[in-house]
């Protein structure tokens, strides 16, 4: 018996490695939806991450498709991990929307980093799936289909755990942070220059991780600081 022109075993081996992968490389994904959504109203929180994960997931495959002509791509994940340095920090920074209308684009804005931080975190999650896979596009889509539900599940209890223990959002940051700096140590153009110096390798992670981290609290407390003076001006009015 076949399926998709491969055996039962070599079928459910696949799909096992490709969910497994997902599960591994998607914890990261999974703060990212938390981050990018906690904020919203909480009767459209669910669509944002929904929404979120599929587009994002619908981006992994259509990276998946293109693996080989991405892999040419001189500092690909050196960029990708610079652009994560920005997002991380500006999940950590973000404040709750009150009105509608800023519900609504908040929504949006949320759906947009969701896809664009996890096009960017992505990357090694594609290559892994890629390799599970050996080529076969249709098992990667039917792990990535199964990856759904799962991070839709993860990221939902994150948020629940971020209203709760506001602590986890700087924690989150972190994970993010801390990701960017492996991404840009990792990629293909500069890997072989920091293997040979290790020390430049990890302080290089630990600036980016905790300078970051610094920096989103202080552009937090700065913003809270505005925003109480702002208050006592419309109040003297």
């Amino acid at each position: 018996m076949e399926i998709m022109g491969l055996s039962l075993a070599a079928f459910f081996t696949q799909l096992f490695s490709i969910v497994l992968m997902d599960l591994v490389l998607g914890g990261d994904n999974a703060i990212v939806i938390g981050l990018a959504c906690r904020n919203l109203n909480k009767n459209v929180r669910m669509k944002g991450v929904v929404l979120g994960t599929v587009g994002a997931v619908v981006i992994r495959v259509i990276a998946t498709i293109l693996v080989v002509w991405l892999l040419k791509i001189k500092f690909l994940m050196a960029i990708g991990g610079l652009l994560l340095i920005y997002i991380g920090t500006k999940l950590m920074i973000q404040e709750e929307e009150g009105t509608e209308v800023e519900a609504s684009n908040s929504l949006i804005r949320a759906i947009v980093t969701v896809i664009i931080a996890d096009a960017t975190m992505g990357i090694d999650n594609v290559l892994g799936v890629a390799g599970a896979a050996h080529g076969h596009f249709g098992m990667v889509v039917i792990g990535l289909c199964i990856s759904i539900p799962v991070m839709v599940l993860g990221s939902t209890l994150i948020m629940k755990l971020m209203d709760r223990f506001p602590i986890i959002i700087y924690i989150g940051g972190v994970i993010i942070l801390y990701t960017a700096g492996g991404m840009i140590t990792d990629d293909k153009s500069l890997e072989s220059f920091f293997s040979e110096h290790l020390f430049l390798r990890w302080t290089l992670i630990g600036l980016i991780t905790i300078g970051g981290l610094f920096f989103g609290i202080l552009l937090k407390k700065k913003r809270q600081r505005h925003e109480k003076e702002d208050e006592v001006e419309i109040i003297e009015e």
